[in-house]
C-alpha cells in the first residue's frame, strides 16, 4: 500500500474550509482528477458516501466513497473500497489565525489497471494532484 502526507496553511478560518470541503459536490472543483460525484447520501454520522469517477493516468475508474469519520471542523475519514482502494484522512486544525489542512492517503493501485511497473511513476502523480488539490483548497478559500 502506498502513503502521501500532505499538508498547507491556509487564510481562511476552520469552519470555513471544513464547510466547504464537507460537501462532497464540491470536490471536483479542487481535484483535477475528479471527474465527477454522484449519488451523493447523508449518513448518520453526519458525513456522506457517494459514487465517483476519476482518471488515472488516462483510465476512467468508478468508485464509491463512504466517511466513516466526521468530525465537525477537525477530520474527515474518506473510505474507498472499490475503484482505488484507499483512505483519505483530512484533518483540520487553527494555525496563527488560518486553518491547517493535513491529508494523509493510503492507498493500492490497481494492478489490472495500470500494472506493477507504472506504481513508481503512477505514485509520483498522485503525489503532485494531492499537492495541487490542497493549493487549489488554498485558493478558493482564500479567494
Amino acid at each position: 500500500m502506498a502513503k502521501i502526507e500532505k499538508s498547507i496553511l491556509i487564510s481562511a478560518p476552520v469552519d470555513k474550509v471544513f464547510a466547504f470541503m464537507a460537501k462532497p459536490e464540491n470536490l471536483p472543483e479542487i481535484w483535477p482528477s475528479l471527474v465527477e460525484v454522484r449519488n451523493v447520501q447523508l449518513l448518520p454520522n453526519g458525513g456522506h458516501c457517494y459514487d465517483w469517477t476519476y482518471k488515472l493516468a488516462g483510465v476512467r475508474i468508478d468508485g464509491h466513497a463512504e466517511w466513516t469519520e466526521f468530525i465537525e471542523d477537525q477530520r474527515i475519514v474518506d473510505k474507498n473500497e472499490s475503484g482505488i482502494p484507499s483512505t483519505f484522512v483530512w484533518n483540520y486544525r487553527p494555525e496563527d489565525g488560518g486553518t491547517r489542512v493535513t491529508l494523509n492517503v493510503d492507498y493500492t493501485i490497481p494492478g489490472a489497471v495500470l500494472g506493477k511497473l507504472a506504481e513508481p511513476v503512477i505514485h509520483k502523480m498522485n503525489e503532485h494532484e494531492a499537492e495541487t488539490v490542497l493549493a487549489n483548497l488554498k485558493a478558493r478559500m482564500e479567494a
